[in-house]
């Protein structure tokens, strides 16, 4: 009998964690190649948000800490879209599988930076929406609404 997953992704999180398939130089120059941004989530996403608000706002914005993806200055609202792998979604059901102790480190300072910078951004009167790369890809729609109901409420 096949085992029912409980995830909304379906993967299964209780495997244990296997021998990398390719070697340790092909992954580093497989990793290598990975973009912080300008990824294809975010560039559809943002191409999508642009057709639907009529505020203008920014992208990749470096003088507001932590460089929201999206900032609208006027409503003082800030939009991060964070990756499922490295802003760890769910990642206590699947730091185990992780390699060694330099990703876990890796994604577990990733989650207390974006946890402070959330805080921080918060105190100093910016409303901070953070969308997981999942939950634009299941429904886009959603996502917008989200941005477009914490534009009209900022």
């Amino acid at each position: 009998m096949k085992r029912k997953i409980k995830n909304k992704l379906g993967r299964n999180f209780n495997r244990e964690r296997q021998k990398d398939k390719i070697t340790t130089d092909k992954r580093s120059s497989v990793m290598s190649k990975i973009r912080s941004r300008g990824t294809k989530f975010e560039t559809d996403f943002i191409d999508e948000l642009s057709r639907m608000v009529k505020e203008k706002f920014e992208t990749h914005v470096k003088d507001i800490r932590g460089k929201p993806d999206i900032v609208f200055r006027g409503k003082k609202v800030c939009v991060f879209l964070d990756s499922n792998f490295w802003h760890g979604w769910q990642y206590p059901r699947w730091k185990h599988l992780l390699k060694n102790d330099f990703w876990r480190n890796k994604i577990e300072k990733n989650r207390l930076r974006d946890r402070n910078t959330t805080q921080y951004l918060r105190r100093e009167g910016w409303a901070v929406i953070r969308i997981w790369e999942h939950s634009i890809k299941n429904d886009i729609g959603v996502a917008l609404r989200r941005i477009m109901d914490g534009v009209a409420n900022g």
